[in-house]
């Protein structure tokens, strides 16, 4: 069971960040010349991850077959990016990576150059950290295994300590608790020790094995089964660390140790399925060092326990004996010891053998290989000795070794795994499948395959929005990939990418949806307008209305230059739900976020934003109102007319509202549009008796703001005005003519 991780949240993620841009980069490194655009790409960003890490200090990172460890703290391994670094690194026989302090390129350089040796090579020449101290760079510091105390341990010039003491004991506790376990040196050294004896590795299997009983004492065979091969798993993963050269020494010491447990054991262990996160392939590698007395022994087990033989008994048979000569030497030897049994002493023994023997050996595959497949691999052998001694070439190689480049075996990945969710009928497994497509989106934005990002997203999507089990698991994907550090840094280099780039970025995260909001926000959280922010606003602006509340984060950030963005993205989506997060901004006493409050507030067509803008009004006096009328008519943009026009006719021009109708007149007339006539008109003309001052500065603000648009529409309109109008308005209009 993998442990939760006790790192912090800032140093999970700046270790994860890291294990992605380390393993793109050692892959890349692998694939093209140091030269390639790709390359660089990808080490550019280990190198920005080293200090995003580390901060420019010593940043120092312990290693493990399956996870990595910051001052004996481990990460969390279900990362795949974190699970994958530590198998890395650990298979070039690195105990620990220290970085000291910024990491140049050129560092990296020689860094995955020793990553990329042959592993013969690395080690002939003393190992990674040995290569590091003639041909390394000092910003960074590698720990490797030691060499002489594994030599030692296979020499035999370590003593053999006491072999039943408390250090056994704790090995075995450990082991039957089924907990993952983490031993330290001395039980490390025991493990090892036992790898080599076929009694030991016996004697532990019983031991782990004991305590999986029922309460009456009856063996659980099945937990049994598991429990030995954890212990084998141990044994295996410690030989692999301290002396990887003896594993195939020790699997033939499994395979005979097994042979001495109970038969029905065996059998059931033989049956398991292995764990791929388990590593080592432990079952696997017992069938391969079984001998035929051992295959004939499982065999015989198998077929007196069940009575008959099974298909999968006949997969096994077949995997372990693929030969046919083997085959009869084993079905013999079974059939000896089967004769010896009370199952071979039955009347009916001949009967069900030849039936077995039938299926055993007439197992084939001809059901899953074609005609034309069949007869190229009967070919291959002669085809090989050709291209052997004269060189030939078959006219299918160039095709062969295009489809082995980079970019065919990852297409290769990704549509195998949208095949697999597309068959899938489980719906735990495909809830599983559907994690795995969101891990290997991240990888392949990382790496910044993002055609084949979309490929995987768009297969997600399209489950997602089906009635298709595994629906949800595929949208609660989605949504954690709108969030995540891959999505985050690819949307930081969308200014760098070309058109064609862009354009696959842009539909990923289309198909996330609303959720990649919250990775483009980082981006347009700066003053100066770039490419990077104009593509990530006419990204964010797509999703019209829904993306409104995304926002909200951003009128609400203290930063004057946020807000204006936020104001910004609001008023090019011109939505009636944008009006509550904008009024706040329209008060704010910076002009310049107050102007493009404004400016969004009269681009959106609701009655709610002239309500808004009103309400500001209303309340403004002096400099505020003064500057609210100008970010009105500041753009001189058409669309602020009808703002104005719903301001006058939801005012009361004569009473309280007297003041703002003459500003907005005023603003009306610097417009300058024919729109403005009829409505500035129809107070020009309004009667009230007893109506004073106010009635005439009405009409005279009026009259002036006509005379200021100038349009023929607008004189022509005075003039019919100072003829049919009342007795005050035909005076001003006169007046006003003759000046």
């Amino acid at each position: 069971m993998t442990q939760a991780s006790q790192l912090s949240p800032e140093l999970s993620r700046g270790l994860l960040q890291l294990a992605r841009a380390l393993i793109v980069a050692a892959r890349n490194w692998s694939l093209y010349p140091p030269e390639h655009p790709t390359v660089g790409v990808s080490v550019k960003r280990l190198c920005d991850a080293i200090h995003a890490s580390s901060l420019g200090a010593v940043f120092s990172i312990g290693i493990t077959p399956d996870t990595l460890m910051i001052e004996s703290t481990a990460a969390d391994s279900s990362q795949t990016a974190v699970a994958e670094a530590a198998a890395l690194l650990h298979d070039r026989d690195l105990l620990r990576v220290t970085f000291l302090g910024d990491v140049p390129p050129e560092a990296i350089h020689a860094f995955l150059t020793i990553l990329a040796l042959d592993p013969a090579d690395r080690r002939a020449r003393g190992g990674p950290a040995r290569i590091w101290e003639m041909d390394g760079h000092p910003s960074l510091a590698l720990e490797q295994i030691d060499y002489q105390k594994v030599l030692a341990r296979e020499a035999g010039d370590i003593p053999e300590p006491a072999k039943r003491d408390d250090v056994w004991k704790s090995i075995v506790t450990s082991i039957a608790g089924g907990q993952k376990a983490f031993f330290d040196e001395r039980q490390q050294a025991r493990l090892l020790e036992i790898a080599g004896s076929v009694p030991d590795i016996a004697d532990l299997a019983i031991a782990v094995a004991a305590p999986k009983c029922t309460l009456g004492g009856s063996p659980m065979i099945t937990l049994q089964a598991a429990t030995v091969l954890a212990a084998f798993r141990h044994l295996t993963s410690i030989v692999g660390v301290m002396a990887p050269d003896r594993m195939p020494e020790v699997m033939n010491n499994l395979a005979a140790a097994a042979i001495q447990l109970d038969a029905h054991l065996m059998m059931q262990m033989m049956q398991a399925e292995e764990n791929p996160a388990a590593g080592i392939a432990i079952v696997q590698g017992l069938a391969g060092a079984f001998d035929d007395a051992k295959v004939a022994q499982l065999l015989a087990t198998a077929l007196a326990l069940d009575g008959k033989a099974s298909d999968r008994l006949a997969t096994i048979f077949n995997t372990i004996a693929p030969d046919e000569d083997r085959k009869q030497r084993v079905l013999k030897m079974t059939r000896s010891m089967l004769t010896e049994t009370d199952f071979g002493k039955t009347g009916q023994f001949q009967v069900l053998w030849t039936s077995m023997e039938t299926l055993l050996v007439s197992y084939n595959d001809k059901p899953f290989v074609s005609d034309g497949y069949k007869t190229a691999l009967d070919g291959l052998g002669g085809r090989a000795d050709r291209m052997a001694t004269v060189g030939e070439l078959p006219p299918e190689a160039g095709e062969w070794l295009t489809s082995l480049g980079q970019e065919n075996v990852r297409s290769l990945s990704v549509r195998m795994l949208i095949d697999l969710l597309a068959l899938e009928k489980d719906a735990k497994r495909a809830a599983e499948l559907a994690q795995d497509m969101a891990v290997l989106v991240e990888d392949l934005l990382m790496s910044g395959a993002y055609d084949d990002a979309l490929t995987v997203t768009t297969a997600l999507a399209r489950r997602g929005n089906s009635s298709l089990i595994g629906r949800d698991e595929c949208r609660q994907a989605l949504d954690r990939l709108g969030e995540s550090l891959a999505l985050l840094e690819t949307a930081a280099l969308i200014g760098d990418v070309d058109e064609d780039g862009w354009s696959a970025i842009k539909a990923v995260i289309e198909t996330i949806g609303l959720p990649a909001i919250e990775s483009l926000k980082p981006v347009v959280t700066v003053e100066a307008d770039t490419l990077t922010t104009s593509r990530a606003e006419e990204t964010i602006v797509g999703f019209g209305a829904p993306a409104v509340t995304r926002l909200a984060s951003l009128v609400a950030d203290p930063r004057w230059f946020v807000q204006r963005r936020g104001a910004r993205l609001l008023g090019r989506i011109a939505a009636p739900q944008a009006v509550p997060l904008l009024q706040p901004l329209v008060r704010q006493s910076d002009p310049r976020v107050a102007r493009e409050a404004i400016s969004a507030l009269t681009a959106i067509p609701d009655p709610s934003a002239a309500r808004a803008i009103h309400t500001v009004l209303r309340a403004a006096t002096g400099t505020l109102r003064t500057a609210v009328i100008e970010a009105l008519v500041g753009s001189r943009d058409p669309r602020v007319v009808p703002v104005l026009v719903r301001i006058i006719e939801e005012s009361d021009p004569l009473g309280k509202d007297h003041d703002v109708v003459l500003q907005t007149v005023g603003a009306l007339a610097t417009m300058g549009t024919d729109a403005a006539v009829q409505p500035l008109m129809a107070l020009a003309g309004r009667r009230r008796f007893l109506g004073g001052r106010k009635l005439r500065a009405l009409k005279e603000t009026s009259v002036d703001a006509l005379l200021k648009i100038g349009t023929p529409t607008a004189e022509t309109t005075l003039r019919e005005a100072g003829q049919t109008g009342d007795r005050a308005l035909k005076k001003i209009i006169a007046a006003r003519l003759r000046n």
